[in-house]
């Protein structure tokens, strides 16, 4: 079967990304696999530069195509807090928990219909010897005054999807899956997913 690597070691994204491809008949690696390679820092300042790192520098190191993503969450009452800083915003190590208490916590007193905000997704790939290739997707919404829900992961519990009333945690894998911030980047990957299944 033909895999791509993807490179995260988030055990979430990685079960999305499988879901995601599966449907091409298209197997998913990730870091997890490969205990050899090490974590890529993310020392860029924008999420496209972030993405950029960690696909070129596994790709140089692989010797194949790597795709790479970079996301997170911003909020327009927190002047896109917490942005690139979405993962480690409570600070190390990284605890989803934390992060989404201390969102809460600034937003005290923020009406639900000031909250709007939107989920990120940037994706690169990058093919040795090859201009590294980027797609962006978003997914709009607002916070929710409390977290809900036991699906999803990252800040789910908190984001309430526009034209849903549940949050994303409380959504089904294939409800999340079919609006993410994710899928809507991976849309815009068809061609390059479709060149993949035929060097298969």
């Amino acid at each position: 079967m033909k895999y791509v690597v993807i490179a995260t070691k988030n055990k979430g994204k990685v079960m999305e990304f499988n879901q995601f491809f599966s449907e091409y008949g298209i197997d998913v690696k990730s870091l997890l696999d490969m205990p050899s390679v090490p974590d890529i820092a993310e020392t860029g300042s924008t999420f496209q530069e972030n993405a950029a790192l960690k696909a070129e520098e596994i790709a140089a190191k692989l010797g194949q195509a790597v795709l790479a993503d970079d996301s997170g969450l911003i909020i327009d009452a927190l002047d896109g807090r917490p942005g690139i800083f979405s993962a480690r915003y409570a600070g190390e190590p990284k605890n989803d928990q934390a992060n989404l208490e201390k969102v809460l916590k600034e937003l005290e007193g923020v009406s639900l219909e000031k909250r709007t905000a939107r989920f990120i997704c940037v994706l690169a790939i990058s093919v040795p010897g090859k201009q590294t290739v980027f797609r962006t997707g978003y997914c709009e919404g607002k916070i929710a005054l409390a977290p809900q829900g036991e699906n999803g992961f990252g800040y789910d519990p908190i984001f309430i999807p526009d034209g849903y009333e549940k949050t994303m945690a409380e959504l089904s894998p294939e409800e999340k899956n079919s609006i993410s911030h994710r899928k809507n980047a991976i849309d815009q990957l068809e061609d390059w997913v479709q060149s993949l299944v035929k060097e298969g």
